[in-house]
């Protein structure tokens, strides 16, 4: 019976398995009712938006308008929903305004002479390789670039650079140079029938060019250096525009209209498909087939172990022979025993069972295409809303294993459970926060959206929290399968492998080399400002993760009873939990590694940040190890009979 239960719960894991491949490899995402296509009639205005400033070497985004750049009449900011504020998204208008399918050439934005302030303005934007970022019809503007390895494919990184540093011929001062002149690509897709378009594709060619006109400036004069009566246009940066103070720029640009057969269901796939698909693929299939190996063995040998074991208790006639016996089954006396500062794991169960339901909801909408990356901000919105309706399986969670522990007082439990990780959270985005208003950048948050926050926290959260916990404590609980002695037994010393310490740090290992290789892709989509939409890869992650830590806390609980340790409560929790100290440490290594950020503030705030994630993941993990070591016990002791 227990050989066709395990081949059932195999085969629908292998099920599950491949129907999640299947989905990423063959399905696109789809857009929800709030993106939908819009059609363009020939001659209809396409307004450019402009959005923040951003770097990979300073982790600090900043307005467009930061720099003084060419504005419209009126500043107009767009709405932005929650998950945009959080990232720094500042979405506003801008001076550049197309005809569809008109193309233009040589049109001067503005021009505008230097000062000391905005040249130092300009030439610090350039050393931190900071980009602009636009959009049209809620495409990114990306730069179209062939790699050198693969000269039929291209790469396309968000945004323009600000400008570049060099040197002109037979000098060795090192010059800063502005792109002020951008050649805007828009491809678009037509129906024959009704003659609409529809945008498909944004993208832009800089350039820095020192342009020349004859005679005083005024509206009609007309550049020597880009003239489209002339047929002189711009196909490089011979002469380009050197940032310094009293120096003249003028602001120029072009735009093309490409017709394109890439229809407007599928415009996002070039963002998507940007990274190597053959490494992320190899990568992580062999970390899915070696991780269902050490599962499978894990399991096999447990099954085989425990049958002999409870075959063998089972068996014992003798008073001589029970008193001869040996192993966990000594400890049943002790093993539901409550541990010391039960409320305290009382509160990170709940916690992170908060966590975990966040996580799998947000993850199934995600690989379903829900979370669309055309929803700037979207993901992160989610994750924030069913964080605070999770309150309510948190605090469930907690309140019942309270009254497990026969504590009197479960409103004490529901209030840390509602404020202790929420507080320590928010304790240190206030701090990281603070950081970057001091640096006067666009990803501070700012006072309406921290009331809007600590509103989801106090007003949504809390309450769930505690109505989850009244629940939790006033569900009757099942009886435990042995009865606890009043006297507690004595631990025999322990063998050095078996150490807390150790047997902790061991632990986490095998949950950490389940989800390094996808943490990798993660980090650089998160600091390289990347896109991210390999939801099915990453739930297929997730359930590695949650087997990998069930078993490896089993398999470890399982020989700390058999050396009659009965302590099992706060190290089942801290064994997978133990994976988030490898997390951090690799996210250390690839700070030093793969990131080029040297300003202290970036530091702090990327180590800030990685500290909060690495927090969750613990008590997700040591969550999950909590309950199957939990479930493991109340089933081995229910399986002997206990005289």
């Amino acid at each position: 019976m227990a050989r066709e239960l395990l081949a059932r719960n195999l085969g629908l894991w292998i099920s599950v398995c491949l129907l999640l491949l299947v989905r990423v490899h063959f399905g696109t995402c789809f857009y929800l009712p709030g993106v939908a296509p819009e059609d363009f009639h020939k001659g209809d205005l396409l307004r450019v938006k402009v959005n923040k400033l951003s770097s990979t070497k300073t982790q600090l985004p900043y307005s467009y308008y930061s720099l003084p750049y060419c504005h419209p009449d009126h500043i107009v900011d767009s709405a932005e929903n929650l998950g945009e504020v959080l990232r720094g998204d500042r979405i506003e208008n801008s001076p550049y305004v197309f005809k569809m399918r008109e193309p233009q050439m040589c049109n001067v934005v503005c021009r505008l002479t230097l000062d000391e302030k905005s040249a130092k303005e300009f030439k610090e934007k350039i050393d931190d390789e900071y980009r602009v970022n636009m959009i049209l019809d809620n495409l990114p503007l990306v730069v179209p670039l062939r790699r050198p390895d693969h000269e039929s494919s291209l790469v396309y990184l968000h945004g323009f650079l600000v400008g570049l540093k060099g040197q002109y011929a037979g000098n060795k001062d090192e010059k800063h140079f502005v792109h002020n002149h951008l050649t805007f690509i828009v491809k678009y897709h037509r129906d024959p029938v009704t003659e609409t378009s529809r945008i498909v594709g944004f993208e832009v060619k800089p350039f820095s060019v020192k342009h020349g006109y004859e005679g005083e400036w005024d509206n009609g004069t007309r550049l020597t250096t880009c003239d489209p009566h002339a047929k002189k246009l711009v196909s490089g940066s011979e002469l380009p525009q050197e940032v310094e103070d009293k120096k003249e720029i003028i602001f120029t640009y072009d735009v093309e209209f490409q017709e394109s057969n890439l229809k407007w269901a599928s415009r996002w796939d070039s963002y998507l498909l940007m990274a190597d698909d053959q490494i992320h693929w190899f990568s992580i299939v062999n970390s899915l087939m070696i991780v269902l190996f050490l599962s499978g063995m894990v399991a096999m040998i447990m099954l085989r172990t425990l049958y002999r074991d409870i075959s063998k208790y089972n068996q014992l006639e003798t008073q001589e022979e029970a008193q001869e016996e040996s192993g966990w089954k000594l400890v049943h006396g002790d093993v539901f025993r409550s541990p010391s500062n039960s409320d305290l794991l009382c509160v990170y169960v709940g916690t992170g069972v908060q966590f975990f339901g966040m996580i799998l909801v947000t993850m199934i909408f995600a690989a379903l295409g829900f979370l669309s990356p055309s929803n700037r901000g979207g993901l992160m919105t989610a994750m924030l809303l069913l964080w605070v309706l999770m309150g309510l399986g948190g605090g469930y969670s907690s309140g019942r294993l309270y009254k497990m522990f026969k504590g009197p007082e479960w409103k004490k439990i529901a209030l840390k459970t509602a404020f202790m990780f929420p507080a320590i959270a928010f304790s240190i985005f206030f701090v990281l926060n603070a950081l970057i208003w001091g640096q006067r950048s666009s990803g501070a948050v700012p006072f309406g959206t921290m009331f809007a926050l600590v509103f989801l926290w106090f007003g949504i959260s809390v309450p769930l929290v505690f109505l989850g916990g009244h629940f939790g404590y006033k569900t009757p609980l099942a009886e435990d399968p042995v009865k606890t002695n009043k006297i507690a037994r004595q631990i025999p010393d322990q063998p050095w492998y078996m150490n807390s310490v150790f047997s902790v740090l061991i632990g986490g290992i095998l949950p950490f080399g389940a989800v390094f290789i996808e943490l990798f892709f993660i980090l650089t989509s998160i600091w390289l400002h990347q896109f991210y939409y390999i939801f099915g890869f990453l739930f297929i992650v997730f359930i590695i993760l949650i087997v990998t830590c069930a078993e490896i806390t089993i398999v470890l609980c399982y020989f700390q009873l058999c050396s009659e340790d009965y302590h099992w409560w706060w190290r089942s929790y801290l064994t997978s939990g133990s994976s988030a100290l490898y997390l951090f440490l690799y996210a250390a290594f690839y700070f030093f590694t793969k990131l080029e950020i040297t300003k202290p503030v970036s530091g702090v705030l990327y180590f800030g940040y990685m500290l909060l994630l690495s927090y969750g993941f613990f008590v997700v993990t040591g969550t999950i190890g909590f309950y199957s070591c939990f479930w493991f016990i109340k089933l081995i002791y229910s399986s002997v009979k206990i005289d």
